[in-house]
């Protein structure tokens, strides 16, 4: 995938999950999400900033979080979260066409994150949301070359993962095979894609 053709698809999943949080009632939004500690409002909170995050913000709220990634992530998905869900569906729609990254932010890497969060979503609410295989593929590659903050080739030592429904390989070891989104939220450190994977002790 190129540039455009990423940008083309996060568009696509911010406006699809834009759709899905707005047909949620009341009681979904305060469901348990894949995130430890949040829940789907969190989750859209978090996603629905994109437009919003500048370089000063960012400073400031590493300040604030006394020098801790997670610990920002987490304070500002909260802080936002307190916002009506009306204003986060309307954010995260205005975020379709937004082409600027956030700080430290790469392309694959914002494309991965809008996928794994909107399963975040989806997953635990019962609801069918599949990955588009290329953008998996592209996501899946990230997740294994980067460490901080999924780890996943230290998490997944002495395993050889392998997509069964894309030209998809990584590590070495025990096979562990399934579609390449279960995949990519196992890279991500989600487990509630292992039914679907084979090969993999839990």
């Amino acid at each position: 995938m190129d540039d455009t053709q990423i940008w083309q698809t996060i568009d696509t999943e911010r406006a699809a999950t834009a759709d899905l949080l707005a047909g949620l009632s009341d009681v979904e939004w305060t469901y348990p999400s894949l995130c430890e500690g949040w829940t789907v409002r969190e989750v859209a909170a978090h996603i629905s900033m994109a437009r919003r995050v500048s370089m000063g913000t960012a400073f400031k709220e590493f300040v604030k979080a006394r020098g801790s990634f997670n610990r920002m992530v987490d304070r500002t998905a909260r802080e936002e979260a307190r916002r009506p869900t009306a204003e986060l569906v309307a954010e995260l729609r205005g975020a379709v066409g937004y082409h600027k990254l956030a700080p430290g932010q790469s392309l694959k890497n914002a494309l991965m994150d809008i996928m794994v969060h909107s399963q975040d979503i989806a997953l635990p609410l019962g609801i069918e949301r599949h990955m588009p295989i290329d953008a998996a593929v592209v996501a899946a590659d990230d997740l294994w070359r980067i460490g901080f903050p999924f780890h996943a080739r230290r998490r997944l030592a002495g395993h050889r993962l392998v997509a069964t429904d894309a030209d998809w390989s990584a590590g070495e070891g025990t096979e562990v095979s399934g579609p390449i989104e279960a995949l990519v939220m196992l890279l991500a450190g989600r487990s509630a894609t292992i039914p679907r994977l084979t090969g993999l002790r839990v």
